[in-house]
């Protein structure tokens, strides 16, 4: 492989949170980079329901200890959006958005990246692409209805209309509360027992007290068996339901790329987790010159890793990167 002058020092694939840090990290040290981002700045956080409310403070969200100034006591989606588009702008970061990465290759000492717009060659590749990209399916009948979607945005589309929410994390639990107050009837299938336990302290008990007072309908210990264009059908402990219905709004998780990573020949553990292989103290995977930064981190325990907790990643990896070129 011919290295020239074009040879970058670090590859960061994703423009998150996390992949920003990184960036700015890069900058710090001098050292020659791009990002690579699929989709729009912070693709993830621009995908989120309009009116979404963080579970952290501003300070916890905040990079590279540049302040991060909110009106809120808990800061909102477009205040994020705002943040982190300012901290990019500003600092003139190298980014390239609505560029895939097709492949990586290491030959030697360098990598041969490819994506749908250009090629490069990196001595390093940070990945922090998250997980938000791939919903967890229901695999049920009827799932590919176009009635049946796996990203909220807002409720004004399922006014009056009977709307089914699948599952009892934060994404679910806002979305049945914004439909239902908006004016949708909503019945709620939940898997477990409960209302989840990561559930914002503050919005718990409103789904708890609107599911006891009967405004919204919860199945639990239930899953949907089959959809069709006019019904829903579920399994409960008791019996099998048949409801009418206009829309399901199945809010069920999410999971990273994994195909992306073992093309990348990262080696995850064999088991349902699907734990990506690297080096706690360094964020270096299995293969050399190769970081995983964020919430990829996690596998299929993606409430693992956040903002908050992986925006150190950036600095352990940069400085292991910088320690090499020593």
């Amino acid at each position: 492989m011919s290295i020239d002058k074009k040879t970058k020092d670090a590859l960061i694939i994703g423009a998150g949170p996390i992949g920003i840090a990184c960036a700015l990290e890069c900058k710090k040290k001098g050292l020659d980079y791009v990002v690579v981002e699929k989709g729009a700045l912070t693709n993830s956080l621009y995908n989120y329901p309009l009116n979404m409310t963080f579970f952290s403070t501003s300070e916890k969200l905040e990079i590279d200890n540049i302040p991060f100034i909110s009106s809120n006591p808990k800061p909102n989606r477009n205040e994020a959006l705002e943040y982190y588009r300012r901290v990019a702008t500003s600092n003139n970061l190298h980014i390239n958005l609505y560029e895939s990465v097709i492949s990586a290759v290491k030959e030697g000492e360098y990598f041969n990246i490819i994506s749908d717009k250009s090629t490069y060659v990196a001595r390093n590749i940070i990945v922090s692409t998250g997980f938000y990209d791939i919903p967890k399916m229901l695999n049920v009948s009827g799932e590919e209805l176009p009635k049946v979607m796996h990203y909220y945005k807002e409720a004004h589309p399922f006014v009056m209309q009977k709307v089914i929410v699948v599952g009892a994390s934060n994404s679910a639990v806002d979305a049945a509360l914004e439909i239902w107050r908006k004016g949708g009837e909503v019945t709620m299938v939940v898997r477990g027992s409960e209302i989840g336990e990561r559930v914002k302290y503050w919005v718990k008990p409103d789904i708890e007290n609107r599911i006891k007072e009967g405004s919204i309908k919860a199945y639990f210990n239930s899953e949907i068996e089959k959809i069709t264009k006019s019904e829903v059908f579920i399994k409960t402990p008791e019996e099998s339901v048949k409801l009418e219905n206009d829309f399901v709004v199945a809010l069920t998780g999410y999971k990273p790329n994994f195909t992306f990573l073992k093309q990348l020949g990262i080696k995850l553990t064999d088991d349902e987790n699907c734990f990506p292989t690297y080096n706690p103290d360094t964020m270096e995977s299995n293969i050399k010159a190769l970081y995983l930064a964020g919430v990829i981190c996690g596998g299929m325990e993606t409430h693992k890793w956040f903002i908050e907790n992986s925006r150190i990643h950036a600095k352990m990896i940069l400085e292991h990167i910088s320690n090499k070129n020593q």
